[in-house]
């Protein structure tokens, strides 16, 4: 309109359109710019209308154009102007499309309800959308700052671990430069090991001493009061025994009874005998576990040194018998290494040791 009359158009929509319907119904400018116009807007209708040749023929066109709902003005233009087009062809046209309007009308009544139905669900989605982004906000802002302490505890934790292996590489090298500093330590850290171990069995001994000195006790309380009433003494009580051949004189009080090699088994049987004889019993099993370079000490400590030439080394033999040569302490080499033997040499030194003193004793000629 604005282009037909050379300027704009001073009217409303419904003016407007009852303006060029009301100028098409003669050729003028308005109508040839119109007609233009429409052709040029639905050329593609057009050009698929030309293949009806008959009215019955552009009629199944248009009753297929709305079956299809593609291009509905299109169609209609293309119907409306095709050279077959009749009076008959044109009144169904124009029915149709006037149901067409109430159709669409309808339909557009209905998508604006739907349209504004889903515009007050989208809000309230959107608010809620809003609300839910915000908590993703908020927990994700808490995750970074817990991540960023955890990872701060992290390296702390490492530097602490890094700063612990540091210190346990340093303690290793200070220690394996203080064994290569002492060639004895594997024998000392043993001896220590045996020694803690004698100990032990030296309490165990302790108690099973007092024991047997409670029990021995007892006995010669009993064969006291035999003897008084003339009694023989049953044959359960005879010294069969090894270890009551031992002379009650004690003739080893106070002194030290170095007993070197014999068997492990009987360590305690000489521990008895010589305890029984008043003596402190120190034992040295002769190189077979003990370290030898510990034999001069407690051969040095000994007063009395009796040699199991049975179970000893060659090396500890002339050890002890060139310390004890050296040093003058007596020393006695006993071949059989049980507590019988050991039993007998203690009663052999305590006849020597009595004849000794039998002659010092003896007045001068």
């Amino acid at each position: 309109m604005n282009k037909a009359l050379g300027g704009k158009a001073v009217a409303d929509d419904y003016e407007v359109h009852v303006g060029a319907v009301t100028e098409c119904t003669t050729r003028n400018r308005l109508s040839e710019i119109l007609q233009k116009e429409l052709e040029a807007r639905h050329a593609r209708s057009v050009q698929a209308f030309r293949v009806g040749k008959t009215p019955r023929a552009v009629a199944d066109l248009w009753a297929q154009a709305v079956r299809s709902g593609v291009d509905v003005p299109g169609a209609f233009w293309a119907t409306l102007t095709h050279p077959r087009c009749d009076e008959v062809l044109q009144e169904v046209v124009l029915r149709d499309m006037h149901m067409l309007q109430h159709q669409a009308g309808a339909a557009i009544r209905v998508d604006v309800n739907k349209v504004n139905e889903l515009i007050k669900e989208n809000g309230v989605l959107s608010r809620e959308l809003g609300k839910a982004q915000e908590r993703c906000t908020r927990v994700l802002t808490e995750k970074v700052a817990e991540i960023e302490q955890l990872q701060a505890h992290l390296v702390e934790q490492r530097a602490q671990v890094i700063g612990r292996d540091t210190r346990i590489g340093w303690l290793v090298q200070e220690m394996e430069q203080l064994k290569a500093a002492l060639p004895d330590y594997e024998n000392a850290a043993r001896l220590r090991a045996r020694v803690e171990q004698l100990t032990t069995r030296q309490a165990e001994l302790e108690a099973q001493n007092a024991q047997l000195r409670q029990q021995l006790g007892l006995a010669q309380r009993e064969l006291s009061l035999r003897s008084k009433k003339d009694a023989p003494l049953p044959p359960a009580e005879r010294q069969s025994d090894s270890v009551k051949e031992v002379p009650v004189t004690f003739h080893l009080r106070e002194k030290t009874v170095l007993c070197v090699g014999g068997r492990n088994g009987n360590v305690a049987s000489y521990r008895t005998v010589i305890e029984k004889a008043g003596g402190h019993f120190a034992h040295h099993d002769g190189g077979l576990e003990d370290n030898q370079a510990a034999l001069d000490s407690v051969l040095a400590a000994a007063d009395l040194v009796i040699c199991q030439t049975g179970c000893i080394s060659h090396n500890a033999y002339w050890r002890v018998k060139d310390f004890c040569k050296r040093m003058g302490k007596q020393c006695v080499f006993v071949e059989n290494p049980s507590t019988s033997s050991l039993a007998r040499s203690l009663q052999q030194i305590a006849v020597d040791d009595t004849a000794v003193k039998t002659t010092e004793n003896a007045p001068a000629p």
